[in-house]
């Protein structure tokens, strides 16, 4: 496994505790569809969110969120209308999230979490 791979799952492992802590009920992990995938899809209450996670050791290419383009951005929405016809969930409110993961000196992470990022 490659040390970037190996960095991201450590970083959707971290994310899920994270959330886990915030009281989200997470109902999937890596839910794919075509060619794409969503990290996180959990309850935060009522509402169903998909979560981005993204997970960096430095910040030399730049903040992890702003790998979050407009284009992934879209490729995300469509995946999410999938899982939602799939499972025929069409009036559940939703929302879009980014988990923004640092990797620390300990070997952990610092975490940002944007809630409605997109």
């Amino acid at each position: 496994m490659s040390r970037a791979r190996e960095l991201g799952l450590s970083g959707e492992e971290a994310a899920e505790r994270f959330l886990r802590k915030k009281r989200f009920d997470i109902i999937r992990r890596g839910f794919r569809f075509h060619r794409g995938e969503i990290d996180i899809i959990a309850y935060d209450r009522q509402t169903l969110v998909f979560i981005e996670v993204k997970t960096r050791r430095d910040l030399g290419c730049g903040l992890p969120e702003e790998a979050v383009t407009p284009a992934k951005q879209q490729q995300i929405r469509k995946i999410a209308e999938a899982f939602l016809a799939v499972n025929h969930l069409e009036n559940v409110p939703c929302r879009f999230d980014i988990l923004s993961l640092l990797r620390e000196g300990d070997g952990g992470f610092s975490v940002r979490h944007i809630c409605d990022a997109f």
